[in-house]
C-alpha cells in the first residue's frame, strides 16, 4: 500500500512539474509576460566571465529595472540602451540600478563592457531561463533566421546555442521587495518605450 502511494505521489509530481513548463511561443505575439505584482523568478544569468548569478540576488533588494534586449548585433537595441544610459541619473534619483539581459554569450557580453563606458550592467541569457521566466520568450522560425543570416546575423553564434530563441524586448520594473510594478512589452522589436514613459513609470509605481 505504501509503495503503491509513493508511485502515485512520484506521478503526480511528474504531471506538476510538466505542466509547470510553459511552452515557448512561436511567435513574438503570443509571448506571455509577468504580470504587475509577481515576484522575481528563482533563475540565474551570467556575467561576462560565465559565473552564474540569480536574478533575484542582481536585485540586491533594491528598485531595478530589467531590460531584455535581443543582443549586441541589433541596432534598435544599442539605440535604446543608449538613451537609457542618458537618463540614468534620473533613475538613479529614485534608487533605481539597471541590469540589461540578452541571448548573447558571455564572451560577447565582456567584450561590450570592455569596450564602453555605461551605468547598466549587462549579464548573458544565452540558456534562456531568464527570458522563458519572465515570459518573452519566443522561437525563430526558419524563414526569420535565414533573413537574418542574409544580412550577416547568426543568432545562434551570437548565443552559443542552437536554441534560436530571442527576447520580445520588454522592461520590468521591480520595488525594492522584488515585485514587478511596471512592465513593457512589445511583439513589434522595433517599438521600444520611450524615455519620458519610463521615467514617469518609475515617479509613478515607485
Amino acid at each position: 500500500m505504501q509503495k503503491r502511494l509513493m508511485t502515485c505521489f512520484a506521478l503526480a509530481m511528474m504531471v506538476t512539474g510538466l505542466a509547470g513548463k510553459a511552452e515557448i511561443p512561436e511567435r513574438a505575439e503570443d509571448v506571455s509576460p509577468l504580470t504587475v505584482g509577481s515576484r522575481l523568478p528563482g533563475v540565474e544569468v551570467r556575467d561576462g566571465e560565465g559565473v552564474p548569478v540569480s536574478v533575484r540576488q542582481l536585485a540586491e533588494g533594491k528598485p531595478t529595472l530589467f531590460l531584455f534586449y535581443r543582443g549586441g548585433w541589433c541596432p534598435y537595441c544599442n539605440t535604446e540602451l543608449a538613451a537609457l544610459a542618458d537618463v540614468f541619473p534620473q533613475l538613479r534619483e529614485h534608487g533605481v540600478q539597471v541590469v540589461a539581459l540578452s541571448p548573447d554569450r558571455p564572451e560577447a557580453v565582456a567584450e561590450v563592457e570592455a569596450g564602453a563606458d555605461h551605468p547598466y550592467r549587462l549579464f548573458s541569457d544565452s540558456s534562456m531561463s531568464a527570458m522563458q521566466a519572465f515570459g518573452v520568450a519566443f522561437r525563430v522560425d526558419e524563414a526569420t533566421f535565414a533573413r537574418l543570416k542574409g544580412f550577416g546575423i547568426d543568432i545562434e553564434a551570437s548565443s552559443g546555442e542552437t536554441h534560436r530563441i530571442l527576447p520580445v524586448p520588454a522592461v520590468f520594473l521591480t520595488n525594492a521587495q522584488g515585485e514587478v510594478v511596471f512592465r513593457y512589452h512589445n511583439p513589434d522589436y522595433r517599438e521600444r518605450l520611450s524615455t519620458k514613459d519610463l521615467l514617469h513609470a518609475v515617479k509613478t509605481a515607485l
